[in-house]
């Protein structure tokens, strides 16, 4: 199992920038479109609302779009997300994704007939984060898969902090280094196919850490059995480290 600080991590250990992006939109319940410069609110969303809703073109003209639609005349669009951590840590804004581009055809609003949908030319995604602000074509977008965990990960967070908090105590024998007396308290973060973050707030700041597990899951299913395995191992360093000398 690789753990945090492990020199065999890899990249393949956490979601990639169109991955984490197609989570956002998988999991939001809500979001802010911003049509020439005019704020729309729309709420209660699933992740089958949002893409079922709107409708990405690449921005080429073999599209199938008369170049009079392509024209500058269409309106901007800006859509809007926020990922909140659904546990209650500092700095609870975990990622801000914007999708912007062009108008193909009238907007439907959330007073709109909810079968109908719009038709944007994709200009980017942009994905900040807390490590820095990364930009997502239209190809990298659509050969990305939403996290099969996204739907379910803060029912999965909550349950796991407020059913078993002394869980989340044993998974810090996971750490390395191992956490100093400075932490003064460690919350689950985030969940993911490729593993759990845990967020170790100190007196001053935060810090957090991955634990990866031992194999990416393929489907929600699979997730109480990697769970399982990062607290066996947990387990075991904690009865290593009372063994005597």
């Amino acid at each position: 199992m690789r753990l945090l600080g492990d020199p065999a991590a890899t990249p393949a250990d956490r979601p990639t920038e169109a991955e984490r992006v197609r989570s956002v939109l998988a999991a939001a319940h809500s979001m802010t479109v911003v049509l020439d410069g005019v704020r729309h609110e729309v709420r209660h969303l699933d992740g089958s609302d949002v893409l079922g809703r709107l409708h990405l073109h690449p921005a080429d003209p073999a599209a199938g779009h008369s170049p009079a639609v392509l024209g500058t005349e269409r309106p901007a669009i800006r859509l809007e997300f926020t990922d909140i951590a659904p546990t209650p840590v500092r700095d609870r804004v975990r990622a801000r994704v914007t999708v912007v581009g062009r108008l193909l055809t009238p907007y439907a609003d959330e007073s709109a007939d909810p079968r109908a949908t719009t038709c944007a030319e994709y200009g980017q995604a942009v994905l900040e984060t807390a490590e820095g602000t990364s930009y997502i074509g239209l190809e990298k977008l659509d050969e990305a898969w939403p996290d099969p965990l996204a739907p379910y990960e803060a029912g999965m967070l909550t349950h796991l902090l407020d059913d078993h908090p002394e869980l989340v105590t044993l998974l810090l024998r996971l750490v390395r280094p191992l956490p100093s007396g400075s932490v003064l308290r460690a919350l689950p973060l985030a969940l993911d196919r490729y593993g759990l973050t845990l967020r170790l707030e100190e007196r001053r700041g935060h810090r957090d850490v991955r634990l990866p597990f031992p194999s990416p899951l393929d489907d929600v299913e699979q997730s109480g059995a990697q769970i399982q395995a990062l607290l066996s191992a947990a387990r075991r360093r904690s009865h290593h480290n009372t063994l005597p000398a």
